[in-house]
């Protein structure tokens, strides 16, 4: 079942954070994720919440999102990110038989 990891992202240091996407780019490829959303215009439809920018990245499964997550390939990207933005992340299962 396919899954999505949904990243609500707020860049503290643009120079560093554009060294980070490049980085990154390769690594999902690598574990069959691709991008669905990358910091496109976000419009508010209900509810407080104000995101930065958002990513949506899409992999056959949570185990398969995990296992990019915590690859050797994306660790120093990971730790770019850490060191450039701060984050929050989510993974949802996508609705099966799709």
């Amino acid at each position: 079942m396919s899954a999505y990891v949904i990243v609500d992202i707020e860049i503290t240091d643009p120079e560093g954070y554009a060294r980070y996407k490049e980085m990154a780019s390769d690594t999902v490829g690598r574990y069959g994720g691709r991008y669905v959303a990358r910091g496109g215009r976000t419009e508010i439809l209900e509810g407080d919440w104000k995101p930065a920018r958002v990513v949506i990245l899409e992999f056959e499964s949570v185990d398969r999102a995990r296992q990019w997550l915590e690859s050797p390939e994306y660790r120093d990207a990971r730790r770019l990110r850490h060191a450039t933005a701060r984050t929050n992340m989510i993974v949802v299962e996508g609705v099966q038989g799709r």
